[in-house]
């Protein structure tokens, strides 16, 4: 399911199925698309920046045409302890490898691999202190 932004509609409620994962998607070429992340972090639990949230940078190709700063982003993933993924959707090899990525995260975080945490799992990616 695909949201332009939080918080969700209530009335249907009943009707959405259980999130496992919350990927935000930040277009590298837009402010707009940070700041949209940035008002909807706010209406998550939580209770999901413990595995379940990632952020996905698209448009990282194109390195001249860039509006938001990488270490801004990067900034956001460490404050909320979530993942941060960086790729160009135009390559199709790079936006395949991307797609597996988040199907075994999402794998991961519904809770389909035997003796693997979400929170466990967004440990190992974290980067240590000493790197």
């Amino acid at each position: 399911h695909i949201a332009t932004s939080l918080p969700l509609p209530s009335e249907r409620d009943h009707l959405r199925p259980r999130i496992d994962l919350v990927v935000f998607m930040i277009d590298i070429k837009s402010k707009y698309s940070l700041k949209n992340v940035e008002a909807s972090l706010a209406h998550v639990d939580a209770s999901f920046f413990l595995g379940k949230v990632c952020f996905l940078v698209t448009g990282v190709g194109r390195v001249n045409s860039c509006s938001i700063d990488t270490s801004a982003v990067c900034k956001l993933g460490e404050a909320y302890c979530s993942p941060v993924l960086f790729c160009e959707l135009e390559l199709e090899g790079i936006r395949v490898a991307t797609a597996q990525r988040l199907l075994r995260m999402l794998e991961i975080c519904a809770g389909r691999i035997p003796g693997v945490s979400a929170l466990s799992f967004v440990s190992l990616m974290r980067k240590s202190d000493d790197d």
